[in-house]
């Protein structure tokens, strides 16, 4: 049992490390061949982040496990919104200025009732995956060329900033995306057969360690890039973060596990964890799309978001007794 603790520790640890190499080397890489800052924003950034939950679910589901491949996903999108927003927000509130970004917050709201919907029946088919990989593919498409129509917009002008701080060789980038994605599938094998040696032996299931230690993992690299966003008072970086991890979890990362190997599950992933995750959306959506004008996530929306991950996260621990 000890070394199953140790090994998510050390995974979780190797994890962090290595995805945020893989982000700098990626972004880095991107702006030596020229790719717009907006582009780097939505793109390498804000979907390299969810790098981790895209492998770690892969494996996940590859070995047979569709607990911690489903709870990875849709827990990292709890922890993205009602954990990481809330406590940005709590740091400094979150103005929602970039005219990408608020096109982005009722299309994530309408992938997640894709997802809910296809999860009804109680299993996810490879056509269902395929589905979210199309809608995944689809929606790149759009986003990259609404973004690139936007010559003055607030995300691309905060990312140029950020990028103009991290100017390095193409050598140097390349060889930080290598190790960081090497690594990555290393502390991925580590964590997920540590995740499972857990939940055997405590005898819970492996969507509750999916939903809690391993989706809160995994989204440390969403925690740090927005904490330090928010305090740098990069507001669209900060959302932007949330919103391409989030829809990358639910269609790509669901996705490409799916399409792995058919998912079963039990009822409870749709009438409890589904059914929070949609209502922490929808309630972004009202609060950061700002039908009044600008959109704004305050510090009293902040708290309470945190307030709902700690009722959420108080549940499933009361459901282990």
């Amino acid at each position: 049992m000890l070394l199953s603790f140790l090994g998510v520790f050390f995974g979780l640890v190797l994890l962090v490390w290595s995805a945020d190499q893989f982000v700098e080397g990626s972004a880095s890489t991107a702006r030596c061949f020229g790719m717009p800052p907006l582009l780097i924003g939505m793109v390498v950034v804000g979907f390299g982040t969810s790098v981790p939950e895209m492998v770690v679910s892969a494996l996940a589901a590859a070995q047979g496990n569709p607990g911690i491949a489903l709870g990875n996903a849709y827990g990292s999108n709890i922890t993205n919104i009602a954990l990481i927003l809330g406590l940005t927000a709590l740091i400094n509130p979150i103005a929602v200025s970039s005219l990408v970004l608020r096109k982005e917050l009722p299309i994530l709201t309408a992938v997640t009732a894709l997802a809910a919907w296809q999860l009804v029946d109680g299993q996810l088919t490879r056509l269902d995956a395929f589905v979210l990989l199309g809608v995944f593919a689809g929606l790149m498409a759009w986003t990259i060329g609404q973004g690139l129509r936007k010559k003055n917009d607030t995300l691309g002008n905060e990312m140029e900033h950020v990028l103009e701080n991290h100017v390095v060789c193409i050598r140097s980038a390349v060889f930080r995306l290598i190790l960081g994605l090497i690594l990555l599938i290393i502390s991925s094998r580590i964590l997920v057969w540590s995740a499972i040696r857990i939940a055997s032996n405590l005898g819970v299931s492996d969507l509750i360690i999916g939903l809690t230690i391993v989706a809160v993992g995994t989204s440390l690299p969403e925690l740090a890039s927005s904490v330090v966003a928010a305090i740098k008072k990069e507001h669209d970086i900060a959302l932007g973060n949330i919103l391409g991890s989030n829809l990358f979890n639910t269609l790509a990362v669901v996705g490409i596990a799916g399409a792995i190997h058919p998912l079963e599950f039990g009822p409870e992933i749709l009438n409890r964890d589904v059914l929070v995750m949609s209502a922490l959306t929808l309630s972004l959506f009202i609060v950061g799309y700002g039908f009044r004008g600008a959109g704004r996530i305050n510090r009293f929306e902040g708290a309470a978001l945190l307030l709902c991950y700690v009722g959420y996260a108080s549940y499933l621990v009361s459901t282990l007794f």
